[in-house]
């Protein structure tokens, strides 16, 4: 069969060379030749690929490495009594779990406070103490606020006669802050009635949309309501659990429960720190019951081991007026704090000592020092005793 000048291979199946345009003969490969040039391709591109790959390692500077923080080569272990380690804020506080509501165990004080939201704290405008009206007679039993913590308080009470069982001259006290009992002697004025969750932080973190009824029960509410040290009390200030905390440590469970009740039932929040704070002192009483105690004011003459006797009250100074020495007469009288009695008097009437002009209201006395006020003292008015003890802005 005649084949083309220019084929590869004959008629007769033999391989012919084959010739170029130019005039050049090529001899064809043979099949075994064909396959041979292939795994040779393969065997060369493998081998680029792979130095490829180790070109891509990185290179380790073993001097530079050495001087380095050197990581772990397995994972820190755990906290020794099995709880992970609090996560960090990027300032170095503990950073609060998020979703964590209901982890604790029912009718805790945990529980409860899991229940509390959590919200930056809240300007202080338009904050003053007196929109509480503290030692108001709030549940119309004659007396006023204080002296219902004193008889609920204390033990051993003495109280004055012709009072109708209110005003406590007398008695002992075991005092929750500081782990101690000792004796209360009202001239003296060793004792302060402490709002356990204070005015201030309150007014801070919700109590501002307070009405001016809510305002009056919160400020008399027994539920947050302590007879404890004037200096402790006075040390505490306004500070929240995140600032102050009882000294004598057996009592801050119950202190924090009590403030998370107190802030549960007025439906006021936490801030972040103050939070952290109440959960430390609660993972040292895990089983802390939420506060459901008995705090009810005790009637009028009710208390431990009651007295009665007329009171000598303090010594006076010269230019006392001798009409407000005695407050007796009327029973409850003004000491029963439901009344505003003398609260618009004159500046300039009885009972301010040494003719100086009485302070126009406690704040006033308490920001320049003076509280409390004695009757004889620079300062003193009638308007500021409201029980009519001779002590006012006690």
């Amino acid at each position: 069969m005649p084949t083309s000048p220019n084929s590869a291979r004959s008629w007769t199946g033999r391989l012919q060379p084959t010739r170029t345009t130019d005039g050049r003969q090529i001899m064809p490969l043979t099949s075994s030749s064909r396959r041979a040039l292939g795994a040779l391709a393969a065997v060369l591109t493998l081998g680029l690929l792979t130095g490829c790959a180790e070109a891509a390692e990185p290179t380790i500077d073993t001097a530079a490495a050495s001087t380095a923080d050197p990581k772990p080569s397995q994972e820190a272990p755990e906290p020794s009594d099995g709880a992970s380690a609090p996560a960090k804020s990027d300032d170095g506080d503990d950073v609060e779990d998020e979703g964590q509501a209901g982890s604790s165990a029912a009718g805790t004080a945990s529980a409860m406070l899991d229940e509390l939201d959590v919200k930056g704290r809240a300007p202080k405008t338009g904050y003053d103490g007196d929109l509480f009206k503290w030692r108001s007679d709030t549940d119309h039993n004659g007396c006023d606020t204080r002296n219902d913590v004193l008889r609920r308080d204390l033990k051993d009470i003495t109280l004055k006669a012709g009072t109708q069982g209110c005003i406590v001259l007398a008695g002992t006290i075991a005092d929750p802050y500081k782990g101690e009992t000792y004796d209360f002697d009202r001239n003296a004025n060793t004792v302060d009635i402490d709002h356990v969750v204070a005015r201030s932080n309150a007014w801070q973190t919700g109590a501002a949309k307070f009405d001016e009824e809510t305002l009056k029960e919160f400020g008399n509410d027994p539920l947050n309501l302590l007879a404890v040290s004037s200096s402790l009390n006075r040390q505490k200030g306004d500070g929240d659990a995140a600032t102050w905390l009882p000294p004598n440590k057996s009592y801050r469970c119950e202190y924090v429960a009590r403030q998370i009740a107190v802030k549960h039932k007025y439906d006021l929040w936490v801030v972040k720190p103050e939070k952290a704070a109440m959960k430390r002192v609660l993972g040292d009483c895990e089983d802390e019951p939420a506060f459901t105690e008995d705090v009810d004011w005790p009637g009028p003459g009710e208390g431990d081991n009651v007295t009665t006797k007329s009171d000598p009250g303090p010594k006076k100074s010269s230019g006392t007026d001798s009409s407000t020495s005695g407050s007796t007469g009327s029973g409850a009288g003004s000491g029963s704090g439901s009344s505003n009695d003398g609260s618009k008097r004159s500046s300039s009437g009885s009972g301010a000592g040494s003719g100086s002009t009485p302070f126009e209201n406690c704040t006033a006395a308490r920001e320049a020092g003076a509280a409390p006020v004695h009757r004889g003292d620079p300062g003193y008015g009638p308007h500021l005793d409201r029980d009519g003890d001779g002590i006012a802005c006690e």
